[in-house]
């Protein structure tokens, strides 16, 4: 289901993306030679940013009562200008480290279970030796 009829989910959310990465004085005259409106577009950035769109609700029209909606654009905004080998690279770079986290946490669980096999072995208590206590015997005056 669209909030818009005649245009996807998908379709609203590029259109909304790419007005968004568009250079400052070049919006309006993009928005001219699209089907929709400025107002459209508007309400599509409310429904994008504000979490709405996948839902398919039409958002409220106090949408800065939602506080998440200008972090959420502005992450998306960050996410989108990071170029492709950049992005990759980081994914990469991540994807070494989780391996690397996971080799040391198999590991830490193998030197954990020797520990506990070797305290398995060893005695619960050590052997008495005549004297309780290694301090000298205290006497009462």
């Amino acid at each position: 289901m669209s909030i818009t009829p005649g245009f996807t989910l998908t379709e609203i959310r590029e259109y909304v993306h790419e007005y968004q990465n568009l250079p400052h004085g070049t919006k309006t005259r993009w928005l001219k030679e699209q089907t929709f409106s400025k107002h459209q577009i508007m309400r599509w950035q409310d429904a994008v940013f504000g979490g709405d769109l996948d839902r398919g609700m039409i958002p409220r029209e106090s949408s800065g009562m939602t506080p998440d909606a200008k972090a959420r654009r502005e992450i998306s905004h960050q996410q989108r200008s990071i170029p492709k080998e950049q992005h990759d690279a980081e994914l990469a770079a991540l994807n070494a480290r989780i391996r690397e986290l996971e080799g040391t946490n198999d590991a830490l669980g193998k030197a954990i279970g020797l520990l506990h096999k070797l305290n398995e072995q060893e005695p619960d208590t050590l052997p008495a030796t005549g004297r309780e206590s290694s301090s000298p015997p205290r006497t009462s005056s």
